[in-house]
């Protein structure tokens, strides 16, 4: 009985290892993945971020390069990707900003190559940000000198604040 019961065991046994699937054996590997997140920064670089054009006459510009105020404004890209700058002027209390100067209408523009010894000034946009420097990687700078137009006339002899706003986009 024995012997019935080994052969049935081992026949049903073969039968098993016969019509079972095959497997193998499983391999695996990892992949290293990482990511960063894209940080847009701008400070600025060496400037304390204040401008003082001073008292200046009716339709008359004071800048900031070495002959007019000294005070090159340094935009830096403390980020970590390249970035472009752009940027943005606003009207005063009284003033407007604008193309020309005018009756109560002032003008800014900035230059950022040769401003101490042949400016080319682009004037502000009364409508939106315009950009003055592309692709600047991350610690870099970009000067800029501003310069500012009074107006023609004006009925308002108190200081104005003709502020500029610098903007950070990835480039």
């Amino acid at each position: 009985m024995k012997s019935l019961f080994a052969r049935s065991f081992i026949s049903l046994l073969i039968s098993a290892l016969i019509f079972a699937p095959i497997s193998h054996a499983a391999d695996s590997v990892n992949v290293t993945a990482t990511v960063t997140v894209q940080n847009i920064v701008i400070e600025l670089f060496g400037t304390d971020g204040a401008i003082a054009y001073g008292t200046i006459t009716t339709s008359s510009t004071k800048d900031t390069t070495t002959a007019g105020v000294n005070d090159t404004e340094v935009v830096k890209n403390t980020g970590n990707v390249n970035e472009d700058f752009a940027i943005q002027g606003q009207d005063s209390t009284a003033w407007e900003l604008a193309d020309t100067a005018g009756s109560e209408a002032y003008t800014h523009k900035w230059c950022i190559t040769t401003c101490d010894s042949s400016p080319s000034w682009d004037a502000f946009s009364e409508t939106g940000y315009e950009e003055f420097a592309t692709g600047i990687a991350a610690n870099g700078t970009q000067g800029i000198d501003l310069q500012v137009g009074t107006p023609t006339s004006t009925a308002t002899y108190t200081q104005q604040s003709v502020d500029v706003s610098i903007q950070a986009s990835a480039s």
